[in-house]
């Protein structure tokens, strides 16, 4: 495919306070990998999300030593002997980070994501499912049903925002027409941008559901959005 090719890997590792630490790791490998660097997102029960962020990190770094050659093997065997040390490093650093973030943070680096989704057959697993990407990703917005039209805009960091993208796209989050779980495969990225100074920042996410396309439009124009409603919503309708 003209996208790569992503595939999901559980580790389990035992280094971290004699408890297993389920590690589920997902790897993007674009067309000229190992050329170019693979898409890595990390997720473990065990760990905070700014401690999986750091695993992310680390294996980044990692990576950037093997370009050009195959590298997936060695970054999950030099993750399952560093783990610790990771987490350890991550610990240390976290007021540090936190205290630095409070200071530093600003909207420069916000990024948009505006998708269109076909159907949902599961549709409150599949509701449920999205706010906690969301939620895990800190990314705020609206998933709005009007109709038949579903449409799921983001506001966040750019590396979340493409972890989100990944996960949409290789996640069981809906059934097909027998009932069995399956990938999203009607998905459309209508458009994908930095945020910009007449754009609101929406504060948390939310669920909506609009009676009529004039009270979706007005969501739109509240948040500053008017040219990306007439866009893309319209051509929907036809």
């Amino acid at each position: 495919e003209t996208h790569g090719i992503t595939f999901r890997i559980q580790i389990s590792v035992k280094e971290l306070l004699d408890t297993d630490v389920l590690l589920k790791l997902l790897f993007h490998l674009p067309v000229n990998y190992p050329s170019t660097l693979p898409d890595i997102s990390v997720n473990s029960d065990q760990l905070t999300r700014a401690q999986c962020m750091d695993v992310k990190e680390k294996l980044l770094e990692q990576a950037k030593k093997h370009l050009s050659e195959p590298m997936v093997h060695d970054l999950i065997l030099w993750i399952q002997q560093h783990l610790k040390y990771v987490i350890k490093q991550s610990a240390t650093v976290c007021n540090e980070k936190t205290t630095l973030s409070k200071g530093t943070s600003t909207d420069d680096g916000l990024w948009m994501l505006f998708l269109h989704l076909d159907h949902m057959r599961a549709k409150a697993k599949y509701v449920k499912t999205v706010e906690k990407w969301a939620s895990d990703l800190r990314l705020t917005g609206r998933l709005m049903f009007m109709g038949k039209i579903i449409l799921i805009l983001l506001q966040g960091d750019r590396s979340d925002i493409k972890e989100y993208l990944i996960l949409q796209k290789t996640s069981k989050v809906d059934v097909d027409s027998s009932g069995k779980k399956c990938k999203e495969k009607m998905i459309s990225v209508l458009c994908e941008t930095k945020v910009q100074s007449q754009h609101k920042r929406f504060q948390t996410f939310e669920v909506k559901e609009y009676s009529t396309l004039d009270e979706l439009q007005k969501e739109f124009e509240t948040a500053g959005l008017t040219t990306l409603f007439s866009d893309f919503v319209p051509p929907l309708l036809k």
